[in-house]
């Protein structure tokens, strides 16, 4: 092993990675049997197979469903083995040997091997790859097998929590081709075949009977789900009996649904944040007071109010929730503030602003409500937001990352090295506000190689205040999740918060009664 104090390593969740053996807790009993039907939020035409372009929902939830990472986490939020049973790193934690669970086959009957993991993680490397992954394994010198069932990963610097940033689901591991990860094939891992994928309207799936865990997973026989846009729509859908699961409730008509006989709704506070990204690399956000003026003009509570009808609270201009490791308890709450507006656009040589955004509900739910609001707080600071309403499908093709002002929303962050890392960074695919500060570039570094737990909070905290000062992140509001369910629907009593129903694994880890 290394020579660090085993109780700094065992400091917070970073200390799951670096055990070398794990034991999982089976669920008490579900039922076996059934067939689940979901109806999903958001879907595009645009979906693929291919683990490197997966942008909304439909994406994430065919990976859960289908497909597997080397590295899983639990519904707490602790790092727990999946394709690899094992992991330990070198003295210096520059080199990270995982150890793959032997016999584990793909759907179309093949063999797991070292290759197949090696050649999936690199399609997330390299200068022609656009995968929002590519930040995350940047840090990677090499990706090597050794032998059949065990693959070595050396990094460029020391990083004391690097297997927390393999469980993201783009770094799902698919078979080997030609020497290169096959992003055009559905086979996988998990504990469900992909049957059929229809981009942006369906996809169907049936167990896979030879999973290595079917005590936790798969207790379903099959399942479905449509891509149902539309609020309302989607809404009728359940209360119809088409669907037995929905996501993204309706907030405006939630208290009606609550009411309907056979249905529950759920509501879990969560790390999800709706995201207003302003261009910091574009006129008129490349100056600073500008950006600080847009932050000021904006009434993030009557947000939560009017659009998230309180299930949410109040985001503050950074990605990490008051539930999330490295918080930053100290960091001053923004409020809506038009004198101090007023005095940024001043400081920046302005009197007015006029600004384009560019929105669709696909941004975020709600987001067109919210838009119209920010645009009505922001005219007493002398600022005219000019709102343009875009399609939904292929919104984060033509819009997002390339707009100097739109919307968008993230995951609850699996770490705070993952989210600086995936949307901060400048090398970042993903970076959607063009942000590159060198103070801020240069503590995401030295944080992952810092072992004082105290030393790594305070740059941690450091970060937030770099971004909530001088960033591009315009943040309204975190959301709750939001889901409704029939009442023959069951699920663990805890579940993740790392992405909606359950970090998208209603399929695998959910039941019928």
């Amino acid at each position: 092993m290394f020579d660090i104090s085993r109780r700094a390593l065992l400091q917070g969740a970073a200390a799951a990675a670096i055990a070398s053996s794990f034991e999982r807790t089976a669920l008490a009993a579900p039922n076996k049997g059934g067939h689940l039907r979901v109806g999903l939020a958001w879907g595009a035409s645009t979906d693929s197979f291919d683990p490197t372009m997966t942008p909304v929902d439909a994406g994430f939830l065919m990976m859960a469903t289908s497909r597997s990472t080397l590295v899983g986490m639990d519904q707490k939020g602790y790092v727990v083995p999946n394709l690899a049973e094992s992991w330990e790193p070198s003295k210096d934690l520059t080199q990270w040997a995982f150890n793959l669970r032997k016999g584990v086959t793909f759907h179309s009957g093949k063999t797991v091997t070292a290759n197949d993991v090696v050649a999936s993680l690199n399609l997330h490397r390299g200068d022609k790859t656009a995968s929002p992954a590519k930040a995350l394994l940047e840090p990677v010198a090499n990706i090597a097998a050794d032998g059949p069932n065990r693959v070595i990963i050396t990094l460029d610097s020391p990083n004391v929590g690097f297997p927390n940033l393999l469980k993201t689901d783009f770094l799902v591991i698919v078979p080997e081709k030609d020497g290169k990860g096959d992003r055009a094939t559905k086979d996988g891992t998990g504990p469900y075949k992909l049957e059929t994928f229809e981009p942006g309207q369906r996809m169907s799936f049936s167990r896979n009977p030879n999973y290595w865990d079917l005590d936790n997973f798969g207790f379903l026989d099959s399942a479905e789900v449509l891509i149902i846009g539309d609020a309302a729509a989607r809404m009728n859908a359940l209360r119809s009996g088409q669907v037995d699961v929905v996501n993204s409730v309706d907030l405006k008509t939630v208290n009606m649904l609550k009411r309907v006989k056979g249905i529950r709704v759920e509501d879990t506070p969560s790390g999800l944040y709706y995201a207003l990204p302003m261009l910091t690399d574009t006129a008129p956000f490349k100056d600073n007071n500008v950006r600080l003026a847009m932050k000021y003009a904006i009434n993030r509570e009557e947000i939560v109010k009017k659009v998230l009808f309180g299930y949410g609270t109040v985001g503050n201009d950074h990605p990490i929730f008051q539930t999330a490791k490295y918080f930053d308890p100290s960091l001053p709450q923004r409020e809506y503030d038009p004198d101090k507006a007023k005095y940024h656009l001043k400081q920046a040589g302005l009197d007015s602003l006029d600004v384009p955004m560019n929105i669709a509900e696909i941004g975020f739910p709600g987001a067109l409500a919210a838009s119209q609001l920010y645009a009505a707080s922001a005219q007493s600071a002398g600022i005219n937001i000019n709102v343009t309403r875009e399609p939904d499908d292929g919104y984060y093709d033509r819009v997002w990352l390339k707009k100097p002002l739109c919307g968008s929303f993230w995951y609850e962050a699996i770490t705070a090295d993952g989210r600086f890392t995936e949307a901060f960074l400048p090398t970042s695919p993903w970076n959607e506000t063009h942000f590159n500060n060198e103070r801020f570039n240069e503590l995401v570094i030295t944080a992952r190689k810092t072992i004082d737990e105290g030393e790594r909070t305070k740059m941690y905290h450091e970060m937030q205040r770099i971004i909530h000062d001088e960033g591009g992140l315009i943040t309204p509001a975190f959301a709750n999740y939001v889901w409704a369910m029939k009442d023959n629907v069951n699920r663990p009593n805890d579940v993740s918060t790392l992405g909606d129903l359950d970090a998208f694994r209603c399929i695998s880890r959910w039941w019928l009664s």
